[in-house]
């Protein structure tokens, strides 16, 4: 379905909703499927637009911050030794494609969608504007960010807090391949126990690797609820919109 300017009437919001305005990030490797590696799997892309329609059509307003991982990952270009700068700025289109792939994916869905960059690509995408991202997003459309902040040295971790905290989200969905926060890898160790809830102090402490420093730095400064969870079980998302016990949350 194209995007058109006469939409309908955005849906109401289903009563009990815990969010009802989220920023949900999105790795770029979680769109290769579980097999990993590169590229994007369709199929993944598929059930990932399936279930972000269903979420929206409950009237949850959600931006996406997608990754480019499996594309391009500017660190791993400048440990080769490119210039960091060029690197990011690589990775940082990289996510372009990404959003362009989940846009169509999600149009094909029903759900009308924008795609807004940080780094200028008016072909095939809008230039990043807080006020008309937000007007997007009371309109019913979900609105992917892409090309991160825009600036390297910076994680697309740190752009989904920033934009999170800029559209008034009211939590940070991060979407990865684990259940939530655990104390060890439990890839690595069997016996390893999973956290309900964490606060901001104890995660930048203890150096957890879920997401970067800045970006839970950002949060805690302003107060944002950062909640971690599964993406592979399907309907995780509206689960935790719901207010569901599910994953781990990183608040307080």
């Amino acid at each position: 379905m194209p995007y058109t300017e006469s939409l309908p009437a955005p849906p109401l919001a289903r009563p009990g909703l815990a969010y009802r305005r989220i920023l949900l990030k999105l790795s770029g490797e979680a769109l290769c499927g579980e097999t990993g590696g590169f590229g994007i799997h369709p199929e993944t892309l598929k059930g990932v637009a399936a279930e972000i329609a269903e979420v929206s059509r409950m009237g949850v307003q959600i931006g996406v911050v997608v990754g480019g991982g499996n594309i391009f990952r500017g660190l791993k270009g400048a440990s080769a030794g490119m210039d960091r700068s060029q690197s990011d700025y690589m990775g940082m289109l990289a996510t372009v494609i990404n959003a362009l792939a989940l846009q169509d994916a999600f149009e094909r869905a029903g759900v009308p969608t924008r795609v807004m960059t940080a780094i200028e690509i008016r072909q095939v995408a809008e230039p990043y504007i807080r006020r008309r991202a937000m007007r997007h997003l009371e309109k019913g459309s979900v609105v992917i960010f892409a090309a991160g902040t825009g600036n390297p040295f910076f994680s697309t971790d740190t752009a989904a807090a920033l934009r999170a905290v800029e559209i008034g989200a009211q939590a940070l969905f991060k979407a990865t391949k684990v259940e939530g926060i655990y104390d060890r890898d439990p890839a690595r160790h069997e016996g390893a126990q999973m956290f309900a809830k964490i606060s901001y102090d104890r995660f930048l402490a203890e150096k957890i690797g879920v997401m970067d420093q800045t970006a839970v730095t950002l949060c805690r400064e302003n107060k944002l609820p950062i909640r971690v969870f599964k993406l592979g079980t399907r309907g995780n998302i509206l689960r935790v919109c719901m207010g569901e016990a599910i994953g781990t949350v990183v608040e307080g």
